[in-house]
């Protein structure tokens, strides 16, 4: 494993500000994995060091096929990550909106150039990435639909979903849209939770860069049993949303199955206690996504569920 600085800029009041790299086996490029670009990623952040130190074992046994090279980026902004703020602490702007950059421009701008030159120089990216909300999703793989994309390829990670999304406007900002735009394949890997760590999560995602790695003729070996994938549009997910405004209790478990009309969740008056509303299924399916605040504003999505198969 070979380290190195891509980036650097010097900071008023502290150390300078310094995105590292680390670079796996010799010769083509092959593949780069990128982690956290906001600050309260933790759980992004953690799942990269966990495919750092993945990665860092199968160099050691000699795993990594001849001429090919990865390089895995764990963050590409330590500094808002470092006082625990999502966005650029200065100015509130988001780095994954700022792709592919603009070398003179403002400092998330000129970031996501340096970011960007280095790795559109692979054939094939992933992103571990997160949801805007708070909550719980599904281990996933996500694609935006530009033309470009495969969501057969996608298959190779073995998890259970495959989600092809239609891209909104300020998705032609983001490092995946970039990515795909400028031929590189490109996979976002949601890897079930954001501002918490989940070690099991996690760790399925690591699983799943190791056997797309393997699948693609970057580690020797034989990959692990693992599901094919169901591919589906993001607008098939069903929101169920929320009528009141109030204190929020789940009454089911992330990624489980449930029924329709089965009690999901209740809203409760923060003073009296009363039960404002008993949030129901509209159809059996899975939980894909479940939100996970104490309170919760009304007319939110508190969950996502996947129909069932017909």
């Amino acid at each position: 494993m070979k380290e190195s600085i891509i980036f650097r800029t010097a900071n008023i009041y502290r150390d300078d500000f310094r995105i590292r790299a680390f670079t796996f086996g010799e010769g083509e490029k092959a593949l780069c994995i990128v982690g956290s670009s906001r600050g309260n990623e933790y759980q992004q952040l953690y799942t990269c060091s966990r495919v750092l130190q993945r990665l860092k074992k199968r160099e050691a046994e000699g795993r990594f096929t001849e001429n090919r090279q990865v390089m895995v980026i764990p963050t590409v902004n330590p500094a808002s990550m470092n006082i625990g703020k999502r966005f650029w602490s200065i100015d509130n702007t988001d780095i994954n909106r700022m792709f592919p950059g603009y070398a003179l421009g403002e400092t998330t701008q000129r970031i996501a150039a340096a970011v960007f030159e280095i790795v559109n120089k692979y054939p094939v990216g992933i992103q571990f990435t997160s949801f805007y909300m708070p909550g719980e999703f599904q281990p996933y793989i996500q694609m935006i639909h530009t033309g470009y994309e495969d969501p057969e390829k996608a298959r190779a990670f073995g998890l259970p979903y495959i989600v092809v999304r239609e891209p909104r406007p300020y998705d032609t900002a983001t490092l995946n849209y970039n990515w795909q735009i400028w031929e590189t394949d490109a996979y976002s890997l949601y890897s079930g939770t954001t501002a918490r760590i989940s070690a099991l999560e996690a760790e399925l995602a690591v699983d799943a860069v190791e056997r797309f790695m393997i699948c693609n003729n970057i580690l020797k070996g034989t990959p692990a049993p693992a599901a094919h994938g169901r591919i589906f549009r993001y607008d098939e997910l069903l929101n169920v949303r929320t009528s009141q405004s109030g204190l929020y209790r789940n009454l089911v478990p992330q990624n489980v199955r449930v029924t329709a009309g089965q009690a999901l969740a209740e809203i409760i008056d923060p003073c009296t206690g009363d039960i404002l509303e008993t949030m129901q299924s509209p159809a059996d399916g899975m939980i894909f996504f479940r939100y996970d605040d104490p309170l919760i504003y009304a007319y939110t999505s508190a969950f996502k569920i996947l129909r069932d198969n017909e």
